[in-house]
């Protein structure tokens, strides 16, 4: 039997036994040694341990424990909370105004910590039951806390972007810097769309009543903005400015900002010996998942890579017309499609390596450009049902009353407005390369 056949045979298994709900990491790892087994009697894998050395001794993947522990860190000591609290209050008077303030502190949330699943469960617990009873539709609450909680995927420092530069060989800081702009634009779509519900369904996005709005003077705003707002956004300037302006290599700003995150939490009163355990368990948890992923998948990789697979995947680029543009299209659908089943985790360390090859073959194609859409593919994996991370989170923590039609239903237009930013940064790859050139990556 030609190669490749066991190519596709590995493919195949790999889809039938992650669906079964078997931990993808023991997928990978399993179906890589079976076929490697069965094309090439095991021999092939003595070039296993090279490869995992390369993984564990890269020194750019040490960043990805060092900002999973900023990022925890800001939640478990609540200074997220306190954010959503002040920028609210700020955004108070407008019709809508509490559901641009989870926008923009989603944004920071995304800047600070980079984890999806961190920033929906705090989210929802905060903002979910104030906005339901301030009269917010349910959909309506239910959609904008679960986009604004996955703007983490795309707004750096991303584990995403993280996890793609190491994939794709390309810079963290070339990343970063190309994905900073796009990740705002979405986030501007977010609240013009927010907009134009105030205004022609002001009912379903009430503003605070003025009674609540008065307790708290401006003066009192005022300082609680510079004394819980502004050292957050001061840590997440320093971490992302000095990683795209090229001061500090990511692994060296993560690190500034681990510590940063720590004393921000001295500062606030809020550092406790169960706070720091719950921190560091947290984070060597999410950590680990990650690199045993990583780790498994370099089984899956040599064993497709030793049976042909990338022939494999050649000859199903020739059958998809349109050349270029028309590759890219059908691996952003495919990748799309994937996201309903797979995390995005699952689909950057199998999917996304299939077309690589193919892709870095075309020399007028950007790369950086491709690891773009790319992430801000993978970000609507979250939103999309019946799998999507984001729904799951939000459920398991919403209150009564909450059911899964409405979180359903709240997502579908912000998946759509994901679909539109990608379209934009298709027709206009300025979007993503021109803060990358200006500042020299």
């Amino acid at each position: 039997m030609p190669l490749e056949y066991y190519a596709l045979a590995m493919i195949v298994a790999f889809f039938v036994l992650v669906m079964t709900g078997i931990p993808v990491g023991f997928v990978v790892a399993f179906v890589g040694f079976v076929f490697g087994f069965i094309g090439f009697d095991g021999w092939l894998f003595e070039l296993l341990p090279s490869r995992i050395y390369g993984v564990v001794s890269n020194y750019t993947l040490l960043a990805i424990p060092l900002f999973v522990f900023m990022g925890v860190m800001l939640e478990r000591s609540k200074i997220a909370e306190r954010m959503l609290d002040v920028i609210g209050h700020l955004c108070g008077g407008l019709p809508g105004g509490m559901a641009l303030a989870v926008i923009i502190v989603g944004v920071l949330l995304g800047a600070a910590t980079g984890i999806v699943g961190a920033a929906i469960v705090t989210l929802t617990l905060m903002a979910l039951p104030t906005l339901v009873r301030r009269g917010y539709k349910k959909t309506v609450a239910c959609g904008t806390i679960c986009a604004a909680g996955t703007l983490g995927q795309i707004i750096p420092p991303s584990l995403v972007l993280l996890v793609l530069a190491d994939i794709m060989n390309l810079s963290v800081g070339s990343l970063f810097a190309a994905a900073l702009v796009p990740g705002l634009l979405l986030a501007g779509m977010y609240l013009a769309y927010l907009l134009v519900l105030a205004f022609f369904f002001s009912a379903d996005v009430p503003a605070i009543d003025e009674e609540e709005r008065a307790a708290v003077s401006k003066k009192e705003l005022g300082k609680d903005f510079v004394k819980v707002v502004v050292p957050p956004l001061l840590l997440i300037f320093a971490v992302l400015g000095s990683i795209i302006g090229g001061v500090a290599a990511p692994t060296e700003a993560a690190s500034v900002g681990a510590v940063g995150a720590l004393v921000l939490t001295v500062v606030s009163g809020r550092l406790t010996l169960p706070v720091l355990s719950d921190t560091v368990k947290t984070s060597l948890r999410i950590s680990c998942m990650i690199f045993f992923v990583l780790i498994a998948s370099q089984v899956f990789a040599l064993a497709f890579r030793g049976l042909d697979g990338e022939f494999l995947i050649e000859a199903m680029f020739e059958w998809v017309p349109g050349g270029m543009y028309g590759t890219l299209i059908f691996m952003l659908l495919l990748v799309f499609f994937l996201g309903f089943f797979l995390e995005w985790i699952q689909i950057s360390y199998i999917a996304v390596p299939l077309f690589l090859p193919f892709l870095a073959s075309q020399g007028d194609m950007s790369m950086v450009w491709v690891a773009i859409l790319i992430a801000m593919n993978l970000q609507t994996s979250f939103l999309t049902p019946p799998f999507g991370w984001s729904l799951l989170f939000m459920k398991g923590v919403a209150p009564p009353g909450i059911t899964t039609g409405d979180i359903y239903k709240g997502a579908v237009p912000f998946v759509l407005i994901q679909l539109l930013a990608l379209a934009l940064i298709i027709v206009f790859p300025d979007v993503v390369l021109w803060l990358p050139a200006v500042v020299g990556w």
